[in-house]
C-alpha cells in the first residue's frame, strides 16, 4: 500500500488532502490527453473537468479495499475528461454521416471477403473518388470519431470504476474477451495501419513525428491512423 492510501486510511487524512496532493495528476493528464486531440479542445477545460473527477475519487475513494489512490483516480480524472469531450461533441452532422457510411462500407467489404477492404474497394462500394475518401478521413481525422483510446475503453468507460484492484468475475471474462477480439482486429490490419498505431499509440510519438519515420506527410499519416481505426470500429459493430 503507497503512502497516500496509508494517510488516507488514517483519520487526519481528508479528502481535500487527496485532492491537493493530486492536483498534478489532473495537469499531467490534461496535457497528455490534450497532445492527442485537435487543438479546438484547451487543456484548462480538461482540466476543470479533471478536477471533479479528482474530486469524486477523493471522496467515494475507500483506502481498506487495498487499492492505490493515485490508479484509481487517474481513471476517475480521465474518465470524466473524456466524458466532457463526448457532451461538446464539435464535429458536423455531416461528418458523423460520411464516417457512418464508410464504415459500414468497410464492415461490409471486410465481413465478404475476410480480407482488409483497401480504400480503392471503399470508395467503389461508395461511389466516390478515391479523393473524396481521402477528404473524408482527413475531416474526420480531427475529430473524437478517431479516438483509438475511445475505441479501446468505451465498454467499461460507462461504469464506475471499482474501488478495489479485483475486479468481479463477469468483469474478468468480459475484458478477456474484449481484448481478444481487438487485438485479433489489429492483427488482421495492414502492416502501415498497424505501424501507426503502434508509433502513436505505444511509443507516443505525434503525427509529425510519425511522418518522419514513415517519410509521409502528416495529414497522411491523419490519414492512415483514421483509416485503422475505422477497421478497428468496423470491427467491434461486428463483435
Amino acid at each position: 500500500m503507497n503512502t497516500y492510501t496509508n494517510l488516507a486510511a488514517s483519520s487526519s487524512y481528508s479528502s481535500n488532502d487527496l485532492v491537493t496532493q493530486h492536483v498534478e495528476l489532473v495537469k499531467r493528464i490534461a496535457h497528455h490527453l490534450a497532445a492527442r486531440l485537435p487543438s479546438t479542445v484547451d487543456v484548462n477545460d480538461l482540466t476543470q473537468s479533471g478536477m471533479v473527477g479528482l474530486l469524486e475519487a477523493a471522496s467515494n475513494f475507500d483506502a481498506s479495499r487495498g487499492a492505490s489512490f493515485e490508479t484509481y483516480a487517474g481513471i476517475r480524472i480521465r474518465g470524466a475528461m473524456l466524458d466532457d469531450i463526448r457532451k461538446h461533441d464539435w464535429t458536423p452532422r455531416s461528418v458523423h454521416h460520411k464516417y457512418r457510411r464508410v464504415t459500414e462500407a468497410i464492415n461490409e467489404i471486410e465481413g465478404e471477403t475476410g480480407e482488409a477492404a483497401t480504400p480503392e474497394d471503399v470508395a467503389e462500394r461508395l461511389g466516390i473518388s478515391i479523393d473524396e475518401y481521402y477528404r473524408i478521413l482527413s475531416d474526420s481525422a480531427c475529430s473524437r470519431l478517431f479516438s483509438f483510446e475511445e475505441t479501446l475503453e468505451e465498454p467499461t468507460l460507462q461504469r464506475k470504476p471499482p474501488s478495489s484492484d479485483t475486479p468481479r468475475p463477469d468483469e474478468e471474462l468480459y475484458q478477456a474477451q474484449f481484448r481478444e477480439q481487438l487485438a485479433a482486429s489489429i492483427d488482421k490490419l495492414p502492416e502501415r495501419e498497424r505501424l501507426v498505431l503502434s508509433l502513436y499509440y505505444e511509443q507516443e510519438l505525434n503525427m509529425k513525428e510519425i511522418g518522419a519515420v514513415l517519410d509521409v506527410s502528416e495529414s497522411r499519416v491523419c490519414q492512415i491512423h483514421g483509416q485503422a481505426v475505422m477497421r478497428l470500429r468496423a470491427a467491434a459493430a461486428r463483435w
